[in-house]
């Protein structure tokens, strides 16, 4: 792979990347550009200047420069915690007794237990960077938020973040790790934005959405001086970040010589899967290597396996640019499932384009038997996994007994993006035996649908 670069990629000593990796600009497709809702053109530099800081919109706009180097700040904070393991689950592949090979990349070695941190601290660097006083964010889980708030901390900004309500209710010690890292943590909806107001005035019994949340963080963003907003998923600038995931586990994997067969990720708004592929679905673009790309995403809100691809705005209150991708609609408000940081209504449009173009496959997976997964896994590897993250174990378990009912000896590679020990109270209601599983019926599907803006 280091050949393939056309420049030194790796720190020696570290064998941690030393740029990000552009996906886009391998994709003979691009994904869609951003549109300004009212005159449907192409976002502009200047009319995302209010909202994010410029050297993030640069990226955001760049679908043509294959790598962008790390800043040395940036780069120093990762060796924090950087390279990430890359771990055989020899355990699992013994319990399972199949002839699959199991190999995750684990995110959840660093003080917020995700790969959040990854973009987390770029996103607040850029912003001090360019002399603000503070970062507007939301959070589903409290994952992002968490990342968002050490990286903050460590950099001397102030952060607001909105919580999704019903996360904020079951991870109480998530929203206090925020706190304690000196973040304000607001429940959303709230009654502190107009658009917040306006939605529990619609809905005032709902437990939020990450796309209410988004909707809030942005107001509060454009209203207040010296305030950006930061997005933890979807956008390609956070796409841009995560990169390093599969950087660092391609490297390893090609100096053991090994080749995955099947990858796969969790999705929710997509940048943990998009990080893990992006090197591997570089070479499957170039028709270098074939891979199988798996995204494992909640049935609750199932939006690559039974939503529409469309431009649709990424936040409920439709404050925000239109984005071209599967979607459930952006009035859509999932049920309130664990797993808080896939509850988006929808996908990245780089992982939209890639789907669209039959590049990855799709399967949306029922809270219960992902909760088995993460169990099993917990009981054999050692590591309480992310809900989310239990998707990917649910689909990885799942290849790897199609392998022992067929004999097949294939490689799996998955992503543990993030750990569960403040999920508990969601792994006591599997233990109780009292979780439920709720799947949207087509006239719920229709109802968000029927919302989606009027875009060719």
């Amino acid at each position: 792979m280091k050949d393939q670069i056309p420049y030194k990629i790796y720190l020696e000593e570290h064998e941690m990347p030393t740029a990000w990796y552009n996906l886009r600009a391998d994709m003979k497709n691009k994904p869609a550009p951003l549109l300004n809702p009212g005159t449907l053109n192409p976002m502009t530099f200047e009319e995302l200047q209010p909202v994010f800081c410029d050297e993030l919109i640069r990226q955001e706009l760049d679908d043509t420069s294959p790598y962008f180097p790390i800043p040395e700040k940036i780069l120093s904070f990762y060796k924090m915690y950087r390279p990430a393991p890359l771990v055989r689950a020899y355990c699992l592949e013994e319990q399972l007794q199949t002839p699959a090979k199991i190999y995750y990349k684990f995110e959840g070695s660093n003080t917020s237990g995700s790969h959040k941190l990854n973009s987390a601290i770029a996103q607040a660097y850029y912003a001090k960077q360019q002399g603000l006083k503070g970062i507007t964010t939301e959070t589903g889980a409290g994952q992002w938020g968490t990342a968002l708030s050490m990286a903050c901390a460590y950099l001397g900004l102030d952060l607001k973040v909105f919580m999704v309500k019903c996360s904020y209710e079951q991870k109480p010690f998530r929203r206090e790790v925020m706190r304690t890292y000196g973040a304000q943590v607001t429940p959303s909806p709230s009654d502190t934005t107009a658009v917040g107001r306006k939605i529990l005035e619609a809905h005032p019994d709902t437990t939020g959405s990450l796309g209410c949340a988004i909707s809030e963080a942005v107001e509060a963003a454009v209203t207040n001086p010296g305030y950006r907003y930061a997005l933890g998923s979807v956008l390609a600038q956070v796409v841009l970040h995560q990169s390093i995931i599969g950087l660092e586990t391609k490297a390893a994997m090609d100096k053991y010589g090994i080749k995955p067969d099947i990858i796969i990720g969790c999705a929710g708004g997509g940048s943990n899967l998009a990080g893990l592929i992006a090197p591997f679905m570089r070479e499957k673009l170039r028709g270098e290597a074939d891979y199988r790309f798996i995204a494992a995403e909640p049935a609750s809100c199932p939006s690559f396996t039974r939503g529409k691809y469309a431009y649709d705005f990424c936040d409920t209150g439709k404050i925000c640019p239109l984005a071209k991708m599967y979607t459930l609609g952006s009035g859509f408000l999932p049920s309130a499932n664990h797993a808080g940081g896939l509850r988006f209504h929808g996908m990245s449009s780089t992982l939209s384009q890639l789907y669209a173009d039959g590049l990855m496959e799709a399967r949306a997976l029922e809270q219960t038997p992902v909760f088995e997964a993460a169990q099993r896994f917990a009981r054999v590897e050692g590591i309480l996994p992310a809900p989310e993250s239990s998707h990917a174990i649910r689909a990885a378990i799942d290849e790897a007994l199609h392998c022992k009912e067929t004999g097949e000896e294939k490689t799996i590679l998955f992503g543990l993006s993030g750990t569960g020990y403040f999920d508990l109270a969601a792994y006591g209601k599997y233990n109780d035996g009292t979780m439920t599983d709720r799947v949207p019926t087509d006239e719920e599907l229709a109802q968000g649908f029927a919302g989606l803006p009027n875009v060719r």
